[in-house]
């Protein structure tokens, strides 16, 4: 089963995306793709450390080309890969001081390829979306580079979900 979860900030994407993940089989590998580049993105994954507890994940740290898990792990296992928006960050804001406009296209290869060796998995993305601001045009390139990046997921995945005040909206179904 390939499952796409995305939703606000804060919403329970990832306990849930983490609940669907655990009770699939094992080895289950949890692909930590945050690059942690102050104290709250280390508070952030500590405390997602600390929920993982005891659920039998083995975490990949792979904070870009993400389809170098096919060769860390075993493609028979469950999979959650959390998050497309950070992987996306890291990839399209690399430590160069450069930004990569076409990151989304890479990364949207190597997703493919994921996608079409694994049989369970959980990809988590944030839904960035709704809000009527205006962004400058590098922000506004992210926005639709990590819209571009879950279209192809919901494309590839079986079931794809929002969520959205804590609920668990379903847009679509195999």
């Amino acid at each position: 089963m390939k499952i796409f979860i995305s939703g606000g900030c804060k919403n329970g994407k990832s306990t849930f995306a983490q609940n669907i993940a655990s009770a699939w089989g094992e080895p289950r590998y949890y692909i930590a793709t945050m690059d942690a580049v102050d104290d709250e993105d280390i508070e952030r994954i500590e405390r997602h450390r600390q929920e993982r507890v005891g659920l039998g994940f083995i975490t990949i740290e792979q904070p870009d080309r993400i389809e170098e898990i096919l060769e860390k792990c075993d493609v028979q296992g469950s999979f959650l890969l959390d998050s497309l928006t950070a992987i996306l960050a890291n990839e399209m804001f690399a430590k160069s001081n450069r930004v990569d406009y076409n990151a989304h296209l890479r990364i949207a290869d190597g997703l493919t390829k994921v996608l079409d060796q694994v049989q369970n998995i959980v990809i988590v993305s944030d839904f960035i979306y709704s809000d009527a601001a205006i962004y400058d045009p590098l922000t506004q390139h992210y926005r639709k580079s990590l819209a571009y990046l879950d279209r192809v997921a919901a494309q590839h995945c079986d079931v794809v979900l929002e969520a959205a005040f804590t609920q668990i909206i379903v847009h679509k179904t195999c």
